[in-house]
């Protein structure tokens, strides 16, 4: 099953609402995957450095040892330990996988690193995950949300959604379905170099659309590419500090619908969804077609394969 949501607003004159509409989506999605659940926000940009968000569960010492470590190499301009996690604003001239690297010595499994990037997930339910991590009050205009049904990695927090791709800053991916050449596709990606820290499917879309966008692709080709190079059932949406796109797999086997008005655009796995954060939408939704991909940016701008 699982559930996947994504929003971008429009209005600028509007407060950052992003954070609101995507826990009410998720929430709505619910029954759809009661095993965790998670957002992808991204907020007001980090100029010289990155905002980083880590999970050291219980351990204090992890998360202690963690911060003095980047504080010997780097500026911390802020941290805040809160039931698990650990988010830190850190200037650095060093690159994302730098300083993602620092905290997996100390023993801090790091969900994201962007100079606006901020993925909070956990087995919560989405009510007590903005409650607890005070999510509400993030000033986001986009991301995505997820709620998760296990189907072949394990329930824990580090394979709930979203994914991070690291180690590329502000990439991130949510996902319903399964890739069938993921096994393939990961040994590809392994013997370039890259590691990869779970063994959910998920963490791979992420990988291959940041590794195209790092090699000149726009989201719109990133995302059109993978329709060639990606086997299996999917709906996944992938956003960027830039906005965010859909795919759906050529045989639309796992569901997808938009809706776009001058306020915003949001995308979900079901109409209620979109709903629980517009509120009606009077039947002016549209699914998202076998084989589709659309992009969106912050400025509204669409393009359609």
């Amino acid at each position: 099953m699982c559930g996947i949501a994504g929003y971008l607003q429009k209005d600028e004159a509007a407060a950052p609402g992003a954070a609101e509409a995507l826990l009410a989506m998720v929430r709505s999605l619910y029954r759809r995957g009661p095993d965790s659940c998670g957002v992808a926000l991204y907020g007001p940009r980090v100029p010289d450095g990155f905002v980083v968000r880590g999970w050291y569960a219980d351990d204090d010492d992890a998360a202690a040892a963690a911060l003095e470590a980047l504080k010997e190499r780097w500026t911390v301009r802020h941290d805040d330990r809160t039931a698990g996690y650990l988010r830190v604003e850190v200037a650095t001239d060093g690159s994302a996988a730098e300083v993602a690297d620092v905290l997996d010595r100390c023993g801090v499994d790091v969900f994201s690193v962007g100079r606006s990037l901020e993925i909070v997930k956990h087995e919560f339910a989405a009510e007590e995950l903005g409650r607890t991590y005070g999510l509400n009050g993030i000033h986001a205009r986009h991301g995505t949300g997820h709620t998760r049904m296990a189907t072949e990695s394990r329930v824990d927090v580090a394979h709930a959604h979203p994914f991070w791709a690291r180690p590329f800053e502000d990439v991130a991916v949510v996902h319903n379905g399964q890739l069938t050449n993921y096994h393939k596709l990961r040994r590809l990606f392994e013997m370039r170099g890259y590691r990869f820290r779970t063994g959910n499917d998920t963490e791979l879309i992420a990988l291959y659309i940041a590794d195209r966008l790092a090699r000149g692709d726009s989201l719109n080709e990133a995302v059109t590419a993978s329709m060639r190079d990606l086997d299996g059932s999917f709906t996944y949406l992938i956003s960027t500090a830039e906005g965010f796109g859909v795919a759906r797999d050529p045989f639309a086997s796992k569901p997808g619908v938009i809706y776009e008005d001058d306020r915003a655009v949001a995308v979900a796995s079901e109409e209620h969804a979109i709903e629980a954060a517009l509120g009606e939408t009077t039947g002016a939704t549209r699914e998202v077609q076998a084989g589709e991909v659309l992009t969106w940016t912050l400025d509204a701008r669409k393009a359609a394969a």
